[in-house]
């Protein structure tokens, strides 16, 4: 007697169009790679020159003038500055650019038929490429400057990898949610500032000086805030040349399975709607 068959899953459909349509896939990430630089000299090298400066904006303002306490190794603190920027900026970017994607593409959704979840994860896609140059600029020279480093650099690359998974998931729910409510990315917006400063991307937990008097605060921080494990998972092979911490690395791995199945859920709630709405 046939097996039972399988209970449908359309979490597992949402994603597995990004194989079944991956032709499709790769002419939106080239078109959307494209259309970001179109029409300027340097072309597709903006994408290695972008993130460049970047990241020496932030490091001149944080560690030149405005001279921020770091936490453990002030003498390398442009470091630990450096290896905390990479997943905040492709969050905030991704999250931002994915937002408005649907709405952007609707005169593409109302005349043809395609797993429109392809389109906002397509625009996180584009933002890999940016991270990924980020990513491994900073490994080579926390390889270069800290020893400690060397032997456990290389496990920020498959934690990049995680963070990806978890940033689109995010973004294909953000992107469906918005294209239904307008007002998602005026929210995503508003938020992106304070969360940036509740990130410890500028600071290490321990050394805050609310550590000592508050360390309820520091439990907040840390553990309400999605961003802070995956940073802190990120930020320890790099700079500190170690495993994440237990804690961190278990949040992690949670938190970007509950983004994907979040992304997915909502993206199925509102599909039919999607070509009438936008």
């Amino acid at each position: 007697m046939p097996g039972k068959p399988r209970p449908y899953n359309p979490s597992m459909r949402v994603y597995a169009d990004l194989y079944r349509y991956r032709e499709l896939f790769g002419s939106l990430f080239r078109r959307d790679l494209r259309a970001k630089y179109k029409g300027s000299v340097l072309g597709l090298a903006w994408s290695l020159a972008l993130p460049v400066l970047l990241m020496l904006v932030y490091l001149v303002v944080f560690s030149v003038l405005w001279k921020a306490t770091p936490t453990k190794a002030v003498d390398r603190y442009w470091l630990f500055l450096l290896s905390g920027l990479p997943p905040w900026v492709f969050f905030a970017t991704s999250l931002q650019s994915a937002s408005r994607s649907l709405i952007e593409n609707a005169n593409l959704i109302r005349k043809v038929r395609f797993p429109r979840q392809l389109v906002p994860l397509s625009i996180v896609a584009t933002q890999v490429v940016a991270f990924a140059v980020m990513l491994a600029i900073v490994l080579a020279l926390c390889v270069a400057v800290l020893p400690r480093a060397r032997g456990a650099a290389w496990l920020a690359l498959p934690l990049g990898a995680l963070f990806v998974l978890f940033v689109a998931g995010l973004a294909l729910a953000v992107a469906s949610a918005n294209a239904v409510f307008r007002d998602v990315e005026f929210v995503v917006a508003a938020a992106l500032l304070p969360l940036f400063f509740l990130t410890p991307v500028l600071y290490g937990l321990e050394g805050l000086p609310v550590a000592a008097t508050h360390p309820w605060l520091i439990d907040v921080i840390h553990w309400a805030n999605p961003l802070t494990p995956p940073i802190q998972a990120i930020r320890a092979p790099l700079f500190f040349g170690a495993a994440p911490a237990a804690g961190d690395a278990v949040y992690f791995l949670v938190e970007t399975a509950a983004a994907l199945l979040l992304g997915a859920w909502v993206f199925t709630r509102v599909d039919d709607r999607i070509a009438a709405e936008v």
